[in-house]
């Protein structure tokens, strides 16, 4: 099992970002697949038709996300903690993803950086 930390830092407020990875209507606009997410701790998940699924753990509005993500017959549990901080109108973005299992980690990585963070960023700023 792995661990994937990584910090980026989007040009788009604090609100706009927290939206982004949170209300399934924003999260369509910018996957281009049906989102299923409800804004309550204990409710299950679905993004890309299926291919994430999870459980939402904890949210702190435009602070914290807190998601544990299903592999299968996976022992353990696999967390995502996303930390979010304003930062002079951008704002500073932490995704910590643990207890990848190893045949899944060079997909979860790429996908956090191209598909999720890349584009969301290209949804908030489509002309930067």
């Amino acid at each position: 099992m792995k661990t994937f930390k990584e910090t980026y830092s989007l040009n788009a407020g604090i609100e706009d970002v927290y939206a982004a990875l949170t209300n399934p209507v924003t999260i369509e606009l910018w996957s281009g697949y049906p989102a299923v997410m409800e804004l309550r701790p204990g409710s299950l998940f679905s993004l890309w038709e299926g291919d994430i699924e999870g459980m939402i753990i904890e949210l702190q509005e435009n602070k914290k996300i807190v998601q544990e993500w299903f592999f299968g017959e996976q022992e353990g549990r696999s967390l995502v903690t996303i930390i979010l901080i304003r930062d002079f109108g951008k704002t500073q973005l932490t995704i910590e993803h643990n207890n990848i299992p190893d045949d899944a980690y060079d997909n979860i990585t790429t996908g956090w950086s191209e598909y999720i963070i890349g584009a969301i960023e290209q949804f908030l700023n489509p002309n930067f």
